[in-house]
């Protein structure tokens, strides 16, 4: 039961860190769209 438990723990916290690392690029990715779109508009 102890192992399992730990195991649990563990995958919960590495979950956890992958969902701030997604975040972290999707905010990454708006960023250099909004860049892009700021350069575009003027360039008109």
């Amino acid at each position: 039961m102890r192992k399992i438990l730990t195991i649990a723990m563990i995958a919960s916290g590495l979950m956890a860190a992958a969902c701030n690392t997604v975040e972290g690029a999707g905010k990454d990715v708006k960023s250099a769209g909004t860049a892009v779109s700021n350069a575009a508009n003027d360039a008109k």
